[in-house]
């Protein structure tokens, strides 16, 4: 306490220091959780960047009309 009482708390870094030295378990899923919601959020850009929704094989019938810019992909048959 007495280094935060003078303004010489160390920054980010001696932050993280100190909490994964009093509770490694918060601290290290913490860190595991932002690896999952950046690999989560790069997945989902390029899913949606390759037209993930145009799938060949549906279980419902889809009317799609020829004028759709979706028609010519379904029709040739070319996946992203």
């Amino acid at each position: 306490m007495a280094a935060a009482a003078r303004g010489g708390g160390g920054g980010l870094g001696a932050l993280f220091k100190r909490g994964w030295n009093e509770i490694p378990e918060v601290v290290g899923s913490t860190f595991m959780a932002l690896i999952g919601i950046g690999l989560t959020g790069a997945a989902l850009v390029t899913y949606y960047n390759k037209d993930g929704d145009n799938r060949k094989h549906k279980l419902e019938y889809t009317v799609i009309r020829h004028d759709d810019p979706r028609a010519a992909k379904v029709r040739t048959g070319i996946n992203g």
